[in-house]
């Protein structure tokens, strides 16, 4: 075993207190962050002395599954499965109050509480912290999240964030009033179709499509649940062709695998999944979509739009959107893999056949209110919140208001109710 891996294995019994563990396995993986770098991490699974492997596969209770970054020498996570710990003089809060708690989580991430994370919600022997800029929620969001048995001992510690440098964030004053960008506001109050699944119904309700609003009103950030890529290449481009290709098209099993040696790890060698994608690069892809479309999708030119291009564990995903979309929330989505050696996709998803669940649902009742009277009726219930939001081309966090709603109003009754009650 290589010294430095041994090193962090041996820091890693001393710290969580694994005397009455053995080592099962270790691996070491990376995966690229929100600003391009690789990041690699040892992953651990450590066994109780009593335990070996279940039938199944699975870990058993009180395994406990370690990961550290190996450049930082900072643990991302440590989760003692089934919340059971076996541990000798580990880690646990004798004190038993919050502050403590939170101190530790600063001693262990080397973050600051209110500068880069703060208390979200409390439950019962557990505290789950949302990453912040100043206090300033963060979107995407990372967490922080802990656990505790009751005799106070660790059993879960998560760290997922990005945690921006000073020189990542344009700081300014938030100045955002809702009267200022009402108008934008009433933009995004849309009539959908939302499912209830407990009542195998579609509802049309006048609900509000989340939007981030710059803080000088300059534009506007799309809501999404941004994923947790490098970074994706933007496209917006509808693909059209005039021949269908006819020979069938052929999936091939994706290779997740990514081996990394220890050699990689500690010479930081950069991911491919880091490399931004070339103009040559985005063209190839965009042919291999349209060959896909055409063989696939034969009858449907000028029916889809490549949205984005991103990498990810070794291949060009190629995100696809129905131009024409119906009112329902869920909307029809394609995902293709394309090889990056051979720029050919290999396989693809396609959410038609979740969307073809909700053909069986009860249809809609009939609309009876205008948008106008619905937007009157929401109008005081609406959202509007300081977040430090990404922007993917300026490569920094920008200050922005984000405009929401809880609330929806039923397009059949003029109802307003609220959204998690549907």
């Amino acid at each position: 075993m290589d010294s430095r891996i041994k090193k962090l294995i041996d820091l890693t019994k001393e710290k969580f207190g694994l005397q009455n563990y053995y080592l099962q396995t270790h691996e070491i993986y990376r995966r690229v962050n929100f600003f391009s770098d690789t990041v690699y991490t040892l992953c651990m699974e450590w066994f109780p002395n009593h335990e070996t492997d279940e039938e199944d596969g699975s870990n058993p209770d009180g395994t406990a599954v370690i990961e550290i970054d190996i450049h930082t020498q900072k643990f991302t996570s440590a989760i003692f499965v089934s919340g059971k710990t076996y541990a000798h003089n580990g880690v646990s809060f004798a004190n038993f109050t919050n502050n403590d708690i939170i101190k530790w989580v600063e001693q262990e991430t080397g973050l600051v509480y209110e500068k880069h994370f703060k208390l979200r919600r409390e439950e019962e022997r557990e505290l789950h912290f949302m990453e912040c800029i100043d206090s300033t929620a963060v979107s995407p969001s990372g967490y922080i999240e802990v656990h505790y048995d009751e005799d106070r001992k660790l059993t879960f510690f998560s760290n997922h964030g990005h945690y921006p440098s000073k020189e990542m964030v344009l700081e300014e004053t938030y100045s955002l009033t809702f009267e200022k960008i009402e108008k934008l506001a009433k933009e995004q109050l849309q009539l959908l179709e939302y499912p209830s699944y407990e009542q195998k119904r579609l509802f049309p309700l006048f609900a509000v499509e989340e939007i981030y609003i710059r803080n000088d009103q300059s534009y506007t950030i799309p809501f999404e649940m941004f994923a947790d890529v490098n970074s994706y290449r933007e496209i917006n481009q509808t693909i059209f062709w005039d021949e269908p290709l006819k020979q069938t098209f052929d999936r091939k099993e994706l290779n997740w695998n990514d081996e990394v040696s220890v050699e990689q790890a500690y010479a930081a060698e950069p991911s491919p999944d880091s490399l931004p994608i070339k103009k040559d690069e985005k063209e190839k892809c965009i042919l291999a979509v349209k060959d896909l479309l055409r063989q696939e999708y034969s009858n449907e030119s000028g029916m889809w739009v490549l949205k984005t291009l991103h990498r990810e564990k070794g291949y060009i995903h190629a995100m696809l959107r129905a131009k024409k979309q119906d009112k329902r929330v869920f909307q029809k989505k394609l995902m293709l893999m394309i090889d990056p050696k051979s720029f050919q996709v290999v396989n693809y998803m396609d959410n038609k056949f979740m969307l073809e669940h909700f053909d069986e649902f009860q249809a809609p009742d009939k609309i009876t209110i205008e948008k106008e009277d619905a937007f009157e009726k929401l109008k005081d219930l609406f959202e509007l919140k300081p977040y430090y939001v990404y922007d993917f081309d300026k490569k920094r966090y920008v200050l922005c208001g984000k405009v929401d709603c809880e609330y929806s109003v039923k397009a059949s009754t003029g109802e307003v109710i609220m959204l998690d009650n549907l």
